[in-house]
């Protein structure tokens, strides 16, 4: 059984470091909320083994995250609450050694990789840093059918990963030399992760940004029609952390897609906004599709010309 002290050090986590999530992540009922703590801690503890403040070599590196690895499958212990408590989740909920796996295998890819040339690429790589995430999460929330709900909570993680890529432009460039942008896409609009690195914004880059965030907003509508396959009293924050992420959207657009000037982040006071709003719209009408088109940033009147275009039917500008 997971212990309290191990729950109160993952909640700090995840309160800190995902104050998006964290607040859909308080509508869930306290058999998923808790051991969901527990997985945001598990993913931003493998993260900080990537890219924490330290002096660790690449290879030093790689050694710490074959540990973390092992900890996390139970193979070895750990005094790391965290990791002894993911251990515990993961046996407990049934979570698959090779979605850990995959989200291990896509940490070790940052330690060395920092750009991509295609999207199918970073979709590689996605699929263990957001996709395995989602099928996690799915098996802590335990849907009567797993298999049909899975192809949309891995919509959904790759949803929120992209638009993590796309806000974090910036961030990226400054602390880590990242680039998530695919070249391809960058060239398509006669832009260049060259110029990323330097923090040049001009129309192009524009463009660029816009079709990435296309791409997500097909995703999450993907994911989004997927949500009423999970249980009823975990349908309402998932819905919740989808409309809160693609707010970022909104803003991103607002700055005319500039996302290298600084980095678009909601206040509190929008995330209790877009909650309340949220909440009302779905005591109206319980269904997720009908809720997100309402009150997201994705409106009614833009979302059919924006997947034609992203799935390739309209020409890109």
């Amino acid at each position: 059984m997971v212990k309290q002290d191990q729950l109160a050090r993952s909640k700090e986590i995840h309160k800190r470091t995902g104050r998006t999530f964290y607040v859909a992540t308080k509508f869930l009922p306290e058999r998923v909320r808790l051991p969901t703590y527990v997985l945001y801690a598990f993913f931003r503890v493998a993260d900080e083994v990537v890219d924490g403040e330290n002096d660790l070599s690449p290879p030093e590196r790689e050694a710490r995250l074959e540990e973390f690895r092992r900890a996390a499958l139970g193979e070895e212990p750990s005094d790391d609450p965290v990791l002894s408590a993911f251990a515990e989740i993961r046996e407990t909920h049934g979570i698959p050694a090779g979605s850990v796996n995959t989200f291990v295998d896509a940490m070790a890819t940052d330690i060395e990789k920092t750009r991509y040339e295609s999207y199918d690429e970073l979709r590689q790589y996605m699929d263990g840093s957001a996709s395995a995430v989602g099928r996690m999460m799915t098996a802590v929330m335990a849907p009567e059918s797993a298999d049909e709900a899975l192809p949309a909570a891995t919509a959904l993680g790759e949803a929120f990963q992209l638009t993590n890529f796309v806000r974090d432009v910036r961030e990226d460039v400054l602390d880590r030399d990242r680039v998530y942008l695919p070249a391809e896409t960058l060239r398509a609009h006669g832009a260049t992760q060259e110029q990323i690195t330097r923090l040049a914004f001009d129309e192009n880059v524009a463009a660029a940004v816009r079709t990435e965030l296309e791409r997500a907003e097909a995703l999450y509508l993907d994911g989004v029609a997927g949500i009423k396959l999970l249980p009823k009293d975990c349908q309402f924050p998932v819905l919740l952390a989808a409309v809160l992420y693609v707010d970022h959207h909104r803003m991103i657009r607002a700055r005319d897609y500039n996302v290298v000037a600084e980095t678009p982040e909601l206040t509190l006071a929008r995330r209790l906004w877009l909650a309340a709003r949220t909440r009302i719209a779905w005591w109206r009408t319980p269904d997720p599709m009908t809720v997100f088109r309402r009150v997201s940033a994705i409106s009614d009147g833009e979302t059919d010309h924006r997947l034609c275009r992203a799935m390739g039917r309209l020409p890109v500008p």
